[in-house]
């Protein structure tokens, strides 16, 4: 089947939007997310006015604020700590990537882990190795929601993970893991790559390299996560050979798969930090 990411995403905002209703109802105050946008790199720019939108649908109150590209790291630092004492932002987002002059870690360290709703916190990461309650990266938490909402079983599968990254590869992996999957993290310099990919029931490949996993590398009826967004001919594609692909296993399509679900996962996190702010007040 094609694992339908924009119908889960859906179903999941409208669960979202039904929380924060009855949440706003019960204490009569707002949820706020804050997203911080440098400059104006045109990517960025679609992202976070796609962000601002979902906030509108499910009734979450977004603050975009823009600041100038040549903006010091101390000036940025200051923004970011404003926005953490700031009692009506409950969710703080730094739109990545940042221009070149600033250090991407020093100001994902800044924002309060209590705010965090990217889940890119040390803190956070930590607390996500060591199986503990925490934020928890969109892209890698949609990518369980999809599986699990298509029927899927992790317990016992065999996972493989191809992508090594922060973002994605390790903490994907880090999740199949806790939820009982025998896991295998690949990357493109694995040998033989065809050969552990085709041992996997639950495929995720996230490695940057447009249609790198082809037909003969996928196992009979497994369910593969696409992740990749390439641009090959003006087209997007991703880091899976779909048409092929789709023949034979459960997969994702680029666009319409995980992307929608990132969206929908950082909706889910900044309701999640509005009620761990409800606990300490």
């Amino acid at each position: 089947m094609i694992i339908d990411g924009k119908a889960i995403a859906t179903q999941i905002r409208e669960e979202v939007k039904n929380k924060v209703r009855e949440l706003t109802f019960r204490t009569g105050k707002n949820i706020g997310l804050a997203v911080v946008l440098v400059g104006e790199n045109p990517a960025s720019l679609v992202y976070v006015g796609q962000k601002e939108k979902a906030c509108a649908e499910v009734g979450i109150t977004s603050f975009k604020i823009a600041l100038p590209a040549d903006i010091t790291q101390d000036s940025l630092a200051e923004k970011i700590e404003e926005l953490n004492e700031d009692p009506s932002v409950h969710g703080i987002l730094v739109q990545l990537p940042l221009p070149e002059h600033l250090n991407e870690s020093a100001v994902i360290e800044k924002i309060s882990p209590k705010k965090d709703v990217d889940g890119f916190h040390p803190l956070n990461i930590g607390r996500l190795v060591a199986g503990e309650e925490t934020f928890i990266p969109c892209t890698p938490q949609g990518i369980i929601e999809l599986i699990e909402r298509s029927g899927f079983t992790i317990e016992g599968q065999e996972a493989v993970v191809v992508g090594r990254s922060n973002i994605v590869g390790k903490p994907v992996a880090l999740l199949l893991l806790q939820r009982h999957a025998t896991v295998t993290i690949c990357h493109t310099r694995t040998r033989n790559l065809g050969a552990v990919t085709r041992r996997a029931d639950i495929l995720v490949v996230a490695a940057g390299r447009p249609r790198l996993v082809k037909a003969d590398m996928v196992k009979e009826g497994a369910c593969v996560i696409d992740v990749g967004i390439n641009r090959v001919e003006g087209k997007l594609v991703g880091d899976v050979d779909f048409e092929e692909v789709k023949k034979k296993a459960s997969v994702t399509p680029v666009p319409g798969g995980v992307g929608p679900m990132t969206v929908a996962m950082l909706l889910k996190n900044t309701v999640f930090a509005f009620e761990k702010s409800l606990e300490v007040s």
